[in-house]
């Protein structure tokens, strides 16, 4: 259970960090494929909403403001099947990320991969799938291990 005053376990950075730098060598690899940057952040977003995953959420959150994302677009990234606000293909990247971070509750359906190879190439669906993977990967690193997201003051 978390509590206002929960502490990290450890900092996985320090404590291990050729594991850590493996994870970051498959960040930039896919950091470096042509998947647009503001989907990136969505699916990173998505699928951090789904494993309850607060740092994750912060960060990449944070990331898609600066990258122009609007808030209304933010707050409703986690209905987005209810809203008209995203594209057939970030509906599909979505729905893809959803069945994969879910792998275990929904063995990714065929209706859901048909409509993903709609919208991309075989080679960007290994590249998206990869990321779906590196960001359940870093969300399972900060919950285990509790890291805790910055503070910001209010504005």
């Amino acid at each position: 259970m978390r509590t206002k005053d929960m502490q990290p376990r450890i900092d996985y950075f320090k404590a291990d960090p050729a594991s850590v730098q493996a994870m970051l060598q498959i960040e930039k690899h896919v950091t470096s494929t042509a998947i647009e940057p503001r989907l990136r952040e969505l699916i990173k977003l998505r699928a951090s909403q789904i494993n309850g995953c607060a740092y994750c959420v912060d960060m990449h959150s944070r990331d898609l403001r600066k990258g122009g994302e609007t808030e209304q677009r933010l707050n409703l990234l986690c209905v987005w099947k209810e809203s008209p606000l995203f594209t057939d293909k970030e509906r599909a990247a979505l729905a893809w990320t959803e069945a994969v971070t879910l792998v275990s509750q929904t063995g990714v359906p065929d209706a859901v991969y048909e409509e993903f190879s709609r919208h991309f190439t075989e080679a960007e669906q290994v590249q998206i799938t990869l990321l779906i993977g590196v960001i359940n990967s870093w969300n399972r690193l900060a919950i285990s291990f509790r890291a805790i997201h910055p503070v910001v003051a209010a504005t």
